[in-house]
């Protein structure tokens, strides 16, 4: 049989690869540590750690009608995974001939055939394949016959004492409920984009602003409001505060991102920016005019100010 490297697309040295797979959409902390483990395994072993994902959502293809709205959009998923042990990540384009292969065939000709498994770690709640049929049992009966280990993470609970999962964190940003959300991925919520011009009306009431256009369609945004927030810039991290959702001061009905960086001198057009929730300060308003919003946004600048220092300090 020709050698599973010839179509693995990784270098042809691994001599074989611990392997995972999943959407890991939040990458949270579920999830962070079936990857650790993934890590620590390919180190003991002396293979290569994988983790193998997918884009779209497969529910997007399968079900689209019931498809989540995504905690990460595929780009913010990779800058997460960047910061994990990962040797490698494999992303497949989620179609239809990949949906319609039962567990056996996804666990013959990918992770077998193509990237060299030796040992798969899965979550507790894992199931892939046709109708998710691939679950701990089906996995398992593959690896005796297939010789290839398998290792089932248990969940992770939360706080709150339930297991952390995708769905629960959705349903804590839906809600507004930052806390729950971040102590489920390890990390505030947070959304990515590039950094467009605005209007110039927030240097004209002397609180400048960056605006970034909403993202996809599919990610999850917290509900409207105005938000204290910390942001990712090329020349660091800032506090700040942000207004999500329309303008209704100046009459302008489209959501936005639009925030004010404390102590920050800089525009960034152009160039990608990490917006992270830290809290959320008011309701969207309007105001009678530039002044009184002003007058506003110095008070929401002083709560925004102190929630950040309170999550800086671990509070």
């Amino acid at each position: 049989m020709r050698d599973w490297r010839a179509a693995s697309g990784l270098p042809p040295d691994v001599p074989g690869t611990v392997l995972t797979i999943g959407t890991f959409d939040g990458v949270h902390r579920g999830h962070r540590l079936v990857l650790d483990l993934l890590a620590a395994r390919a180190r003991e072993s002396g293979l290569r750690s994988v983790l193998v994902t997918f884009d779209p959502h497969p529910l997007d293809v399968v079900n689209a009608a019931a498809a989540p709205l995504l905690l990460t959009t595929a780009e913010e998923k990779s800058e997460v995974l960047v910061e994990s042990r990962l040797d490698y990540a494999v992303v497949y384009p989620f179609t239809r001939t990949l949906a319609s292969y039962d567990a056996a065939q996804f666990v013959d000709e990918v992770l077998l055939r193509r990237l060299g498994m030796r040992e798969l770690l899965v979550g507790y709640d894992h199931g892939f394949g046709r109708g998710r049929s691939g679950d701990a049992d089906v996995l398992r009966d593959l690896g005796r016959s297939r010789g290839f280990a398998v290792t089932v993470v248990p969940a992770v609970q939360g706080r709150d004492g339930r297991p952390i999962s995708s769905t629960a964190v959705r349903r804590a940003v839906a809600g507004g409920d930052l806390a729950k959300a971040a102590d489920g991925l390890a990390r505030p919520y947070s959304v990515s984009g590039v950094v467009v011009p605005g209007a110039g009306r927030g240097r004209g009431i002397g609180f400048r602003t960056i605006n970034v256009p909403p993202p996809s369609p599919r990610k999850l945004l917290p509900p409207e409001g105005v938000y204290a927030v910390r942001v990712q810039t090329p020349s660091g991290p800032f506090a700040g505060m942000l207004n999500l959702g329309p303008r209704p001061t100046f009459n302008e009905t489209t959501t936005t991102l639009e925030a004010h960086l404390f102590d920050a001198d800089g525009d960034w057009y152009g160039q990608r920016v990490r917006i992270d929730f830290v809290g959320r300060l008011r309701e969207v308003q309007r105001f009678a005019d530039g002044a009184a919003l002003a007058a506003q946004l110095r008070v929401d600048e002083q709560q925004a100010r102190a929630l950040v220092a309170r999550m800086r300090a671990g509070l």
